[in-house]
Protein backbone atom coordinates (compact mmCIF):
# COMPACT_ATOMS: atom_id res chain seq x y z
CA UNK A 1 0.00 0.00 0.00
CA UNK A 2 1.43 3.11 -1.01
CA UNK A 3 2.49 5.75 1.87
CA UNK A 4 1.68 9.28 1.67
CA UNK A 5 3.00 12.71 3.00
CA UNK A 6 0.70 15.61 2.87
CA UNK A 7 2.02 19.33 2.29
CA UNK A 8 -0.10 22.01 3.47
CA UNK A 9 1.22 24.66 0.83
CA UNK A 10 0.79 28.42 -0.52
CA UNK A 11 2.00 28.87 -3.92
CA UNK A 12 3.68 32.07 -2.69
CA UNK A 13 5.77 30.84 0.16
CA UNK A 14 9.39 30.07 -1.56
CA UNK A 15 10.16 27.78 1.37
CA UNK A 16 7.29 25.22 0.18
CA UNK A 17 9.10 24.87 -3.13
CA UNK A 18 12.09 24.04 -0.65
CA UNK A 19 10.66 21.89 1.04
CA UNK A 20 9.56 19.67 -1.81
CA UNK A 21 13.02 19.15 -2.30
CA UNK A 22 13.78 17.94 0.55
CA UNK A 23 10.91 15.87 0.57
CA UNK A 24 11.57 14.26 -2.54
CA UNK A 25 15.44 13.56 -1.59
CA UNK A 26 14.16 11.59 1.20
CA UNK A 27 11.93 9.79 -0.27
CA UNK A 28 13.83 8.86 -3.58
CA UNK A 29 13.03 4.99 -4.10
CA UNK A 30 10.44 4.68 -1.73
CA UNK A 31 6.85 3.77 -2.57
CA UNK A 32 5.59 6.88 -0.83
CA UNK A 33 3.22 10.04 -3.00
CA UNK A 34 3.21 13.22 -2.16
CA UNK A 35 0.02 14.62 -1.37
CA UNK A 36 -0.80 18.68 -1.71
CA UNK A 37 -3.01 20.74 0.57
CA UNK A 38 -3.90 24.28 -0.11
CA UNK A 39 -4.03 26.69 2.80
CA UNK A 40 -3.88 30.69 1.47
CA UNK A 41 -1.42 32.32 3.55
CA UNK A 42 -3.46 35.95 3.35
CA UNK A 43 -7.16 35.50 1.74
CA UNK A 44 -9.00 38.23 0.50
CA UNK A 45 -9.14 40.89 1.98
CA UNK A 46 -5.84 40.11 4.00
CA UNK A 47 -3.53 42.71 1.92
CA UNK A 48 -0.66 40.64 -0.10
CA UNK A 49 3.34 41.19 0.33
CA UNK A 50 4.84 44.30 -1.72
CA UNK A 51 8.25 43.54 -3.05
CA UNK A 52 8.67 47.38 -2.68
CA UNK A 53 8.47 46.85 0.91
CA UNK A 54 11.91 46.13 3.38
CA UNK A 55 10.39 42.26 4.69
CA UNK A 56 10.32 40.62 1.38
CA UNK A 57 14.02 41.34 0.52
CA UNK A 58 15.39 41.04 4.04
CA UNK A 59 13.79 37.36 4.75
CA UNK A 60 15.19 36.00 1.54
CA UNK A 61 18.12 38.32 1.72
CA UNK A 62 18.74 35.97 5.04
CA UNK A 63 16.99 33.06 4.49
CA UNK A 64 15.49 31.98 1.44
CA UNK A 65 18.49 32.25 -0.96
CA UNK A 66 21.11 30.84 2.10
CA UNK A 67 18.76 27.88 1.73
CA UNK A 68 18.21 27.79 -1.76
CA UNK A 69 21.71 27.80 -2.29
CA UNK A 70 22.52 25.01 0.12
CA UNK A 71 19.91 22.65 -1.57
CA UNK A 72 20.61 23.63 -5.10
CA UNK A 73 17.28 24.85 -5.63
CA UNK A 74 17.23 28.14 -8.58
CA UNK A 75 14.93 30.48 -6.85
CA UNK A 76 14.39 34.05 -7.40
CA UNK A 77 12.04 36.89 -5.56
CA UNK A 78 9.83 37.58 -7.82
CA UNK A 79 9.04 40.83 -8.67
CA UNK A 80 5.38 40.95 -8.96
CA UNK A 81 3.36 43.40 -6.43
CA UNK A 82 1.63 43.26 -4.53
CA UNK A 83 1.62 39.47 -5.03
CA UNK A 84 -1.14 37.07 -6.48
CA UNK A 85 -3.63 35.66 -4.34
CA UNK A 86 -3.61 32.15 -5.21
CA UNK A 87 -7.28 31.44 -4.67
CA UNK A 88 -7.58 30.81 -8.57
CA UNK A 89 -4.29 28.91 -8.92
CA UNK A 90 -6.06 26.83 -6.19
CA UNK A 91 -9.15 26.08 -8.14
CA UNK A 92 -7.19 24.97 -10.66
CA UNK A 93 -5.22 22.85 -8.06
CA UNK A 94 -8.52 21.30 -7.65
CA UNK A 95 -9.17 20.28 -11.26
CA UNK A 96 -5.66 18.78 -11.90
CA UNK A 97 -5.55 16.88 -8.45
CA UNK A 98 -9.44 15.33 -9.69
CA UNK A 99 -7.09 14.09 -12.47
CA UNK A 100 -4.38 12.95 -10.83
CA UNK A 101 -1.99 15.52 -11.54
CA UNK A 102 -2.35 17.54 -8.29
CA UNK A 103 1.15 16.94 -7.19
CA UNK A 104 2.21 18.15 -10.94
CA UNK A 105 0.46 21.01 -11.05
CA UNK A 106 1.88 22.38 -7.92
CA UNK A 107 5.39 21.53 -8.73
CA UNK A 108 5.09 23.55 -11.73
CA UNK A 109 2.84 26.83 -10.27
CA UNK A 110 5.44 26.89 -7.69
CA UNK A 111 8.58 26.81 -10.17
CA UNK A 112 6.07 29.62 -12.20
CA UNK A 113 6.47 31.54 -9.77
CA UNK A 114 9.87 31.50 -7.92
CA UNK A 115 11.88 30.26 -11.17
CA UNK A 116 10.37 32.34 -14.65
CA UNK A 117 8.04 34.75 -12.56
CA UNK A 118 4.61 34.35 -13.73
CA UNK A 119 1.70 36.00 -12.07
CA UNK A 120 -0.29 33.18 -10.99
CA UNK A 121 -3.59 35.86 -10.40
CA UNK A 122 -3.33 36.01 -14.06
CA UNK A 123 -6.28 33.52 -15.22
CA UNK A 124 -4.40 33.18 -18.63
CA UNK A 125 -1.32 32.02 -16.88
CA UNK A 126 -2.79 29.60 -15.35
CA UNK A 127 -4.67 27.79 -17.99
CA UNK A 128 -1.04 28.18 -19.66
CA UNK A 129 -0.08 26.24 -16.37
CA UNK A 130 -2.78 23.78 -16.55
CA UNK A 131 -2.42 23.38 -20.12
CA UNK A 132 1.54 22.06 -19.00
CA UNK A 133 0.68 19.41 -17.16
CA UNK A 134 -2.20 17.74 -19.07
CA UNK A 135 -5.24 19.63 -18.66
CA UNK A 136 -7.57 21.32 -21.80
CA UNK A 137 -6.85 25.11 -21.80
CA UNK A 138 -10.17 25.59 -22.46
CA UNK A 139 -11.64 23.72 -20.07
CA UNK A 140 -9.15 25.64 -17.30
CA UNK A 141 -10.58 28.90 -17.86
CA UNK A 142 -14.40 27.92 -17.87
CA UNK A 143 -13.65 26.18 -15.01
CA UNK A 144 -12.46 29.53 -13.41
CA UNK A 145 -15.01 32.00 -15.03
CA UNK A 146 -17.71 29.16 -13.60
CA UNK A 147 -16.48 28.37 -10.00
CA UNK A 148 -16.94 25.12 -11.04
CA UNK A 149 -14.14 24.57 -8.07
CA UNK A 150 -13.98 26.89 -5.86
CA UNK A 151 -16.60 25.48 -3.28
CA UNK A 152 -14.02 22.18 -3.32
CA UNK A 153 -11.12 25.04 -2.28
CA UNK A 154 -13.33 26.40 0.57
CA UNK A 155 -13.40 23.20 1.91
CA UNK A 156 -10.12 22.27 1.72
CA UNK A 157 -9.50 25.71 3.62
CA UNK A 158 -11.72 24.97 6.06
CA UNK A 159 -10.48 21.34 6.34
CA UNK A 160 -6.73 22.72 6.87
CA UNK A 161 -8.28 25.55 9.28
CA UNK A 162 -10.57 23.59 11.62
CA UNK A 163 -9.45 19.79 11.36
CA UNK A 164 -5.74 20.57 10.86
CA UNK A 165 -5.28 23.67 12.25
CA UNK A 166 -2.86 24.53 10.35
CA UNK A 167 -1.47 28.29 10.75
CA UNK A 168 1.95 28.21 8.70
CA UNK A 169 3.09 26.65 5.55
CA UNK A 170 4.91 24.24 4.85
CA UNK A 171 3.18 22.48 7.25
CA UNK A 172 3.74 18.36 6.55
CA UNK A 173 2.38 16.05 7.83
CA UNK A 174 3.97 12.12 7.97
CA UNK A 175 2.17 9.72 9.47
CA UNK A 176 1.34 11.19 12.95
CA UNK A 177 4.19 13.25 12.36
CA UNK A 178 3.30 17.49 11.71
CA UNK A 179 6.34 19.22 10.87
CA UNK A 180 5.28 22.47 11.11
CA UNK A 181 8.16 25.11 8.55
CA UNK A 182 10.81 23.94 6.64
CA UNK A 183 12.11 20.37 7.83
CA UNK A 184 15.45 19.41 8.42
CA UNK A 185 16.68 16.52 6.46
CA UNK A 186 17.63 14.40 9.64
CA UNK A 187 13.97 15.19 11.03
CA UNK A 188 11.76 14.50 7.62
CA UNK A 189 14.19 11.22 7.54
CA UNK A 190 13.40 9.80 10.95
CA UNK A 191 9.50 10.57 9.97
CA UNK A 192 10.04 8.81 6.65
CA UNK A 193 11.30 5.83 8.84
CA UNK A 194 8.48 5.51 11.30
CA UNK A 195 6.10 5.20 8.27
CA UNK A 196 7.85 2.97 6.24
CA UNK A 197 8.43 0.58 9.02
CA UNK A 198 4.49 0.73 10.25
CA UNK A 199 2.60 -2.16 8.43
CA UNK A 200 -0.55 -0.95 9.77
CA UNK A 201 -3.05 1.38 8.00
CA UNK A 202 -1.73 5.11 7.49
CA UNK A 203 -3.89 8.42 8.90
Amino acid sequence: MTKQITIYTDYVCPYCLLAEHVIEDVIQGLDIEINWRPFELRPEPVPTLRVEDPYLPHVWKQSVYPMAERLGVPIRLPTISPQPRTDKAFEVFAMADEQGLGHTFSICALKAFFQEGKDLGNQEVLADLGADVGLERKAVLNALAKGTYRERHREALRHAHEDMEITSVPTIVVGKQVIRGMPSLDELRRAVDRIVSDTGPQD
